[in-house]
């Protein structure tokens, strides 16, 4: 028995259900950044500013940002920007962040897994243990001694 393609009999092909491009996924060192930005500061993403530019240039600056990997440094800005501020993100970040090599759907996938880890956050705070009431006084009795 011989079979002819769908397109060949002059059909149009059939639509993919569900099937959509390769998934699109962070590699481990890029997670290690996302993590990683929970704990940095807003901060950390202004230029620095000229008293901190000179004493860098008097003491010698600590900044390695000059051999950073600029698609590292565009995920780390996002990630900073999403611990903090969810999904109000300013537009030219997100543009800088696609411009960086990334995708929309990288940058849903990012703040999806950061609302994830914050709402299992609130809830193990929610459902963890309690502070202990405070201790309720003791009624002294005449058998204590005390009376």
């Amino acid at each position: 028995m011989a079979y002819l393609a769908f397109e060949e009999a002059g059909g149009a092909a059939p639509a993919a259900s569900g099937a959509e491009g390769p998934a699109v996924r962070f590699s481990p060192l890029e997670w290690w950044t996302i993590a990683a930005a929970q704990r940095e500061r807003l901060s950390t993403l202004k230029e620095p500013g000229p008293i901190a530019r000179l004493l860098g240039a008097v003491f010698g600056a600590n900044d390695n940002d000059r051999n950073v990997d600029p698609r590292q440094q565009a995920l780390r800005r996002m990630a900073i920007l999403a611990w903090h501020k969810s999904y109000t993100v300013p537009k030219w970040e997100i543009q800088a962040f696609v411009a960086a090599g990334f995708s929309l759907d990288h940058y849903e996938l990012l703040q999806a897994s950061i609302a994830t880890a914050r709402s299992r956050s609130r809830r193990a705070r929610g459902a963890g243990a309690r502070r202990p009431a405070r201790r309720e006084w003791i009624a002294l009795e005449p058998a204590h001694g005390l009376s």
